[in-house]
């Protein structure tokens, strides 16, 4: 610890803003750091944490012009040329002049590195933290969300040498942290790496407040009138967020209702939002895309209407749709139990090895939508009492395994590793 006796730790990430699942979690833990009595600082490419504890590098972000080619350099192909290696160990050399700097700014007793040592979006970041904690020995936990491995675009690359070096590096100061079972299994496999496993959680011992007038025009703004039914489909526009299969159960519901999608497509470009759009219109199911006043935090666009936070729109929800096909945990999935809301989920492997064996009760899809799924919606949506009863089973069941509590008594775990009692 620093001669003051204040414990100081650094988050990195490349990007720590918004509502990604690594941001989401990072701010989940800095809570859970500072109820422990720790000073939390921030080291990202895009950060929207307090000014004075932050400590913004352009180049850690993996959409700086540098290291974006850098990726398209490496990735989708088998040799690279020699000035990329140049331009990788330039990029990776300043970037650990600003991580030293980081850590002496703000006297950094731990570091928590937020996936940038799994997924080699900014493959120099990576390099450079791996190298900085080989040289200096600092405590660091590195909390994976998902692993390179784990993604199809990350596995024809001509860098197999630095991904096996530092995603993730294999260093005795380095505690890891993977958030389900198969990256567990997956990374002591791969590189005989042992793991804590720390779920996603949410706040489940304390409810989200009540509605309050700001949001009480939700449906209004949103356009769905007071005779349909408001399905929510939480989630960027991506492929493997399965949204068809949401639109396919809102057409053969047949009944009066909307879809709306919350999110954008974000970095992964416009084509499957096509795709949804044009399913959409041939399945004539009315999906609202309304990422424009649905944002992070409140406010006004620039012609004046309304922005709404996710936690204004869920209070009005009817149903949740989650029918990915594969993710890391399952933020929206959380969410939707947080906010008491009935959850058609698709199976994806995640689900169904960590957390479909807890009991929760929901409207299972198995990789398409049967007509059970459907029969079982139905029901949900017009039966009131049913409904009540699965999400209050599904919201103590949550606050048993994916409250902050767990997350709490995790932590305390791997800062006793590090510094003893």
């Amino acid at each position: 610890m620093n001669e003051k006796n204040q414990k100081n730790v650094g988050f990195i990430s490349t990007r720590l803003a918004g509502v990604d699942g690594v941001s989401l979690e990072t701010e989940k833990w800095a809570a859970v750091f500072k109820k422990e009595g720790w000073h939390c600082f921030y080291m990202g490419g895009e950060l929207d944490t307090p000014p004075e504890r932050s400590y913004l590098v352009e180049e850690a972000h993996f959409t700086h012009p540098a290291i974006h080619e850098v990726y398209h350099k490496c990735f989708g192909l088998r040799r690279r040329l020699p000035s990329t290696t140049i331009k990788i160990h330039q990029l990776k050399n300043r970037l650990k002049e600003h991580i030293y700097a980081f850590i002496d700014t703000f006297a950094l007793d731990l570091l928590v590195a937020e996936n940038i040592l799994a997924i080699p979006l900014n493959l120099p970041l990576g390099l450079a933290l791996t190298e900085v904690i080989s040289e200096t020995g600092i405590p660091t936990i590195a909390h994976h969300h998902d692993l390179f491995w784990e993604r199809k675009r990350f596995l024809t690359n001509a860098v197999w040498e630095y991904l096996n070096m530092a995603f993730p590096p294999h260093l005795p100061s380095i505690q890891h942290v993977v958030i389900n079972s198969s990256a567990d299994n997956q990374l002591s496999l791969r590189t005989g790496i042992s793991a804590t496993i720390i779920p996603n959680v949410m706040d489940f011992e304390n409810p989200p407040a009540p509605p309050d007038d700001y949001g009480a025009d939700v449906r209004q703004a949103l356009g769905i009138a007071d005779d349909e039914l408001f399905i929510l489909q939480p989630t960027r526009v991506v492929k493997r967020k399965g949204i068809e299969h949401a639109i396919e159960l809102v057409h053969r519901l047949d009944l009066k209702s909307r879809l709306v999608i919350s999110h954008a497509s974000g970095d992964e470009g416009p084509t499957y939002e096509k795709r949804v759009r044009d399913y959409s219109s041939i399945l004539r199911v009315q999906t609202l895309f309304v990422s424009d006043i649905i944002k992070d935090y409140r406010g006004k666009t620039e012609d004046g209407r309304k922005i709404y936070a996710l936690s204004d729109v869920y209070p009005h929800a009817d149903l949740v749709t989650y029918p990915s096909n594969f993710e890391g945990f399952g933020n929206a999935f959380l969410e939707a139990i947080y906010y008491r809301k009935p959850i058609v989920v698709n199976a994806y492997s995640i689900y169904a090895v960590d957390i479909k064996p807890k009991g929760f009760k929901v409207i299972e899809i198995d990789g398409y939508v049967d007509e059970q799924a459907v029969l079982q919606t139905r029901q949900v949506l017009t039966n009131p009492g049913l409904s009540q009863e699965m999400v209050e089973h599904n919201y103590q069941l949550a606050r048993r395994y994916y409250a902050y509590t767990v997350l709490r008594q995790k932590i305390k775990n791997l800062l006793l590793n590090s510094f003893g009692g």
